[in-house]
C-alpha cells in the first residue's frame, strides 16, 4: 500500500495548478461535476495504464542505481516545470464544447494527459515500484487534485490560491528530485555528479525562462465561454 500512497500524494502535487486542471474547472462551469470527475478519472486510467508500463520496463532495463539517478532528475524537472506553471491554449478552451459531455470530457483530458507532467511524473513512480498499486495511486490522487480545485473553485467564485499551492508544491518536489539523484549518484560513479549538475542547469534554463503570462487570461475566457 505504500506504493499506493505515494503515487497518490506525488500525482496530487504535481497535478496543482496544471493544465487538466484547468479544464477541469472550465468543464466543471459547464457540466454536472459528477460527469466530469467520471470522465477525468475515466481518462486517466486508460492514459496510465501506459504510463506504469512504459515505467515497469524502464525499471527492469536500467539498473536500480541509474532508475533512482534518473527518476531524482526527472522529478527535480517536475518541481522546476510547477513553479513555472502550465497553461491552457486556446483551442483547448474552444474544443470544450459538445453534445457528449462523458465523452468530450474523456477525450479532452485522454489527450491533455498524453506527454504531461501526471503521466511522466507517473512513469517515474513505476519505475522502481508495483505496477497497479502505483496506477490506482496516480489516478486517484488526480481525481482528488481535481475535484478538490473544482469544488474549492466553486466556493471562491474560481479564484484558487494557485501561486502558494504551486510554489509548495515544487519545492517538495525539488527537495524529494535532489535526494534521490543524490542517493543515485553516490552509488553509481562520481562522473554522475557532473551529469546531474549539467541536466538540472539544463532544465533550470527550459523551465524558468519566463511564466507564461496567458494562463490566467484562458482560465477566464474559458469560464467566460459558458456564462
Amino acid at each position: 500500500m505504500g506504493s499506493f500512497w505515494v503515487s497518490m500524494a506525488g500525482v496530487f502535487g504535481l497535478e496543482m495548478g496544471d493544465k487538466t486542471q484547468l479544464v477541469a474547472l472550465c468543464l466543471a462551469s459547464r457540466y454536472n461535476t459528477r460527469v466530469t470527475l467520471a470522465g477525468i478519472f475515466s481518462a486517466t486510467l486508460v492514459v496510465h495504464v501506459f504510463s506504469v508500463l512504459l515505467g515497469g520496463g524502464v525499471g527492469r532495463l536500467l539498473p536500480p542505481e541509474w532508475v533512482g539517478f534518473t527518476a531524482g532528475l526527472a522529478f527535480i524537472g517536475f518541481g522546476l516545470w510547477t513553479l513555472r506553471g502550465d497553461s491552457l491554449e486556446d483551442n483547448e478552451c474552444k474544443n470544450i464544447q459538445s453534445k457528449s459531455p462523458f465523452w468530450l470530457i474523456f477525450t479532452t483530458f485522454f489527450l491533455a494527459e498524453l506527454g504531461d507532467k501526471t503521466m511522466l511524473g507517473t512513469v517515474a513512480f513505476a519505475a522502481d515500484k508495483p505496477l497497479i498499486p502505483v496506477w490506482l495511486g496516480s489516478s486517484t490522487g488526480m481525481v482528488v487534485a481535481d475535484g478538490l480545485a473544482i469544488m474549492v473553485g466553486q466556493l471562491m467564485g474560481k479564484h484558487l490560491p494557485e501561486r502558494p499551492i504551486k510554489i509548495g508544491a515544487g519545492m517538495i518536489f525539488l527537495g524529494f528530485g535532489i535526494f534521490r539523484t543524490a542517493q543515485g549518484a553516490l552509488a553509481i560513479a562520481p562522473y554522475t555528479w557532473a551529469l546531474a549538475g549539467v541536466i538540472t542547469a539544463a532544465l533550470a534554463f527550459f523551465f524558468l525562462r519566463g511564466e507564461r503570462p496567458r494562463q490566467v487570461e484562458l482560465k477566464e475566457e474559458c469560464e467566460n465561454m459558458f456564462v
